[in-house]
């Protein structure tokens, strides 16, 4: 399989905006409860949508034809995946969100064999390794003594949790219940999928509301915070996704999501005005080679 340089920059941009989501989340959880944070942000953006895909919700649309799969692509991907990780920053670390999301491609591996009967072959695993191993030089920040350090806390579980759900829903993206599902206009899909859990998570904020979970903290910081999320992680990186995804399968554009801790730590070190530093360079060599084993299967 061929990958070609538009659907890796799909790929690659998806994931850009994702490392800016991680850096933003880890500051807005701090003004709001995770499961409001995420209901705002899809609510928002279902309107921002809304007058380009309103038909989608007619009474003649495909869609109510295909409720229960949007239904649960839904849930897996706009509804329980970013709550998960909102959820996760409140009490777990930067570098033990990354490392647990980094085996999103070893999820998706597995999920495509239980679920999918696809198998993958022995270059993609191997890929998942080296990439894997690409990811814990920027954790440990060439340091392997810093392994030592690491601590698991409750907030991981909700990482793992999280990072199996969004390998399910890439599997679903790339196996779509009917043949015409790629065909709608992409505002259409992207709003059947956050109209769906944009409903989730008002059931989920509902829940934190009644346990006295939920607060707010107004500022025009949140507020520009949030009109990041709504633009760059929401709209721009799931239309990416989704088109990449439809190229080149979940298990390959999975392996795209490990280039979320190399850009994380690359943003992270611009805003503080420090330079990259030489292991990143090692990282991404290694990220990309695991990148390249897993889109060429055969030899």
């Amino acid at each position: 399989m061929q990958l070609s340089a538009l659907t890796a920059f799909y790929l690659t941009t998806a994931a850009l905006m994702w490392a800016g989501n991680a850096i933003v989340g880890k500051i807005l959880v701090q003004a709001s409860s995770p499961v409001l944070l995420n209901t705002v942000r899809w609510g928002v953006t279902a309107l921002i949508l809304l007058p380009f895909a309103w038909r989608v919700f007619k009474g003649d649309s495909p869609l109510w034809h295909h409720t229960k799969r949007f239904a649960l692509l839904s849930l897996f991907g706009v509804g329980s995946y970013n709550v998960l990780l909102y959820l996760a920053l409140q009490s777990s670390t930067p570098i033990n969100v990354t490392l647990i999301g980094a085996s999103m491609p070893i999820w998706a591996i597995f999920i495509g064999m239980l679920v999918y009967h696809e198998r993958a072959n022995l270059k993609q695993v191997v890929g998942a390794v080296i990439s894997l191993i690409g990811v814990a030089v920027v954790i440990v920040r060439g340091e392997l003594e810093r392994l030592i350090e690491i601590e698991f806390v409750a907030g991981d579980l909700y990482m793992v949790i999280a990072t199996i759900l969004w390998g399910a829903y890439s599997w679903m993206l790339s196996h779509p219940k009917e043949s015409n599902e790629r065909s709608w206009p992409w505002s259409y899909f992207l709003l059947a999928q956050v109209g769906f859990g944009f409903c989730w998570s008002l059931i989920f904020a509902a829940t934190e509301w009644q346990l006295e979970f939920s607060y707010f903290t107004w500022s025009w910081q949140t507020v520009l915070m949030i009109a990041y999320v709504i633009i760059g992680p929401s709209l721009i990186a799931y239309r990416c996704w989704g088109l990449g995804v439809s190229k080149a399968g979940a298990t390959v554009a999975t392996f795209f999501t490990n280039l979320i801790p190399l850009f994380t730590a690359i943003l992270s070190t611009l805003l503080l005005q420090k330079p990259p530093e030489p292991f990143h360079g090692v990282a991404f060599a290694l990220i990309l080679a695991g990148i390249y084993l897993s889109i060429h299967k055969k030899s």
